[in-house]
């Protein structure tokens, strides 16, 4: 990956913007100005608060370019196209097209690297002050917040694209690293692990944070993706280099565990899971907002698993468009697939040749609650933003109001999501105003136990305890705890069952396809046809009866798409075509030369 002087462009005009957005996390709006003759420290203030802000306006974290590279093309669910969202995002969406010239690919490169580039001046302005000995304590906060955020950059440059140049100061057009080749992998993984231990010592802990700093990164924010990207990377070499641990993956995951133990120990975050909210509480989490966001009157601040969100406000920051009608609506194809993975309440796996599926709810009863609180159930009444909850007492009144009475569905694949759909009524179009997660605790868990789990080929019940068994029965009280002994007893693999706890955990959250990538099991999973409910000799036949025109498979589901295809080139994305024109020493990666 390189800079060059179409990003050098990208930059000039990045740095201009030296506007404080606020130090609240994509969250409040500008407060001004700063300059050298105010505060000695404001021009470096101003840089990290920019870079806040283009994290937000760029759409790194929740949004175009960032879902459709990391999400909306797996085999748990697929977001079909659009007409408004042009053809290089269709292709994407729908044929799996990701093109040298995809302009897509492009916008991702460069405001990943515009940001990068903002963080190097940063750090180049610090270690200037270092020298003179003046350094301030803000400017340790802002060290570490730098270092984070370019490891942030480039880790998503990383998943995408493999191989990338490492700049480690901010380059004009006649700098030499502009004609450079890119450092190997692991040379960019060790430099991205080596920027989050210094944010991590750097940075305050989330404790120490003021309210006025309410949102800015902590120091458990650096552990926390530390531990990410240690385990994508340390289970990235295993498994495409013939699934056995090596000494650098076994210090990868050993580095990941760590870290996540380090984010555990700490105290300062927890599951959020309320008495009040019951099996609900998982719902409710994605869709927090004010008091009239859920029947327990719960609002943010009760919220303590999101270790670092992208934040919204509905009058300063709105997500702006509507999700929950988006939802409801059918945006988001949930397939046969991913509806098996969800356990039995009794935490054994469903045998779909033996499952009763006569009555269209038949497959939702006795199932792990998050199926019903990710997945609409046919019969059951919904409410949106559009026709949302009253007072939360289920009464003819609240009902009469509900956006979906007796819910039949009758399009796409026939299992419909639910996760992120408000139920606050009289929302206007765009206002929704939760939270996005772009870390929470709950994956801090999960990255532990597998990185225990391979690095040492397996876990302790004590290890499953502490992690794992906590996000399982946050909402399924009765459901047995995974152990060691469960898993032998019951014939079980104790690798599928922490991926598939992982993958119903954080359905709909940008995780999967990165996921099936870094275990390389995409060209297995992802050429599968993606299949709906069964239809055939249910009442979904005369519920459904549209369906009938519909292809399906020899246990009579209904085959929503067919024909996928997975190459192994897909594990990379293709180099923007004008980045290669501009660097004779980027080579393409492998497969998209043709």
């Amino acid at each position: 990956m390189k800079l060059n002087k179409y990003l050098f462009s990208t930059f000039i005009a990045a740095s201009a913007l030296l506007i404080s957005s606020c130090s609240d996390f994509l969250d409040r709006s500008p407060q001004g100005q700063f300059t050298e003759d105010d505060n000695p420290n404001a021009l470096v203030n101003g840089k990290i608060y920019n870079v806040y802000t283009m994290m937000r306006s760029f759409d790194i974290t929740a949004g175009t370019p960032a879902i459709a590279i990391h999400y909306l093309r797996s085999e748990d669910s697929e977001k079909g196209s659009i007409p408004s969202d042009g053809s290089d995002v269709a292709e994407m969406y729908d044929d799996f097209l990701y093109t040298p010239t995809n302009g897509l690919l492009g916008s991702y490169w460069g405001k990943n690297y515009a940001i990068i580039y903002q963080c190097n001046d940063i750090l180049d302005a610090i270690a200037e002050k270092e020298t003179a000995g003046q350094t301030e304590t803000e400017d340790i906060i802002n060290k570490g917040e730098a270092s984070f955020f370019r490891a942030y950059c480039y880790f998503e440059l990383l998943q995408a694209y493999g191989d990338l140049i490492i700049a480690r100061t901010p380059l004009d057009i006649d700098s030499p690293e502009m004609q450079k080749a890119r450092n190997p992998r692991t040379e960019v993984a060790d430099f991205i692990i080596d920027d989050l231990k210094e944010a991590a010592k750097l940075l305050p802990v989330d404790k120490a944070i003021s309210s006025s700093d309410e949102g800015r990164l902590s120091s458990e924010a650096a552990l926390a993706f530390l531990s990410r990207v240690a385990l994508y990377e340390g289970t990235w070499e295993k498994f495409h280099n013939g699934g056995q641990n090596t000494e650098r993956t076994k210090d990868l995951l050993n580095t990941a565990a760590q870290a996540a133990h380090d984010v555990m120990a700490g105290g300062a975050f927890e599951l959020f899971a309320p008495q009040e909210l019951g099996t609900e509480a998982y719902k409710y989490l994605f869709i927090l907002e004010n008091e009239k966001s859920n029947p327990a009157n719960i609002n943010k601040t009760g919220n303590k698993e999101y270790i670092f969100t992208r934040r919204h406000d509905p009058v300063i920051n709105s997500i702006g468009f509507n999700i929950t009608q988006g939802r409801l609506g059918n945006a988001l194809y949930v397939t046969r697939k991913m509806a098996n993975m969800y356990l039995q309440s009794n935490g054994l796996p469903i045998n779909p040749q033996t499952w009763n599926y006569t009555k269209v709810d038949d497959e939702y009863k006795n199932r792990d609650n998050r199926m019903n609180n990710q997945l609409m159930v046919p019969g059951q009444t919904y409410w949106g933003t559009n026709g949302g909850r009253i007072d939360w007492s289920g009464d003819a009144a609240e009902i009469a109001n509900a956006s979906h009475r007796n819910f039949m569905p009758q399009t796409g694949t026939g299992y419909f999501p639910h996760k992120w759909c408000s139920e606050r009524d009289g929302v206007p179009t765009g206002m929704e105003a939760y939270d996005f997660p772009v870390i929470r605790y709950a994956e801090v868990l999960l990255n532990y136990a597998e990185a225990v789990f391979e690095r040492d080929g397996q876990i302790s019940d004590e290890d499953l305890a502490i992690s794992l068994n906590l996000t399982r029965k946050r909402i399924n009280p009765e459901m047995p705890d995974l152990t060691n002994d469960f898993v032998t007893a019951n014939n079980l693999d104790m690798r599928t069952e922490i991926r598939r706890e992982r993958t119903i955990e954080f359905f709909d959250e940008n995780f999967r396809i990165d996921d099936l990538k870094r275990w390389k099991t995409a060209e297995d999973e992802m050429p599968m046809n993606l299949t709906g409910v069964k239809w055939k000799d249910t009442d979904f036949e005369s519920r459904w009866p549209d369906a009938s025109f519909k292809d399906k498979d020899g246990e009579g589901c209904i085959i929503h798409e067919k024909g996928r295809n997975w190459h192994e080139k897909h594990y990379l994305l293709p180099l923007p075509t004008d980045q290669l024109k501009l660097n004779s020493n980027l080579k393409q990666n492998p497969g998209w030369n043709q």
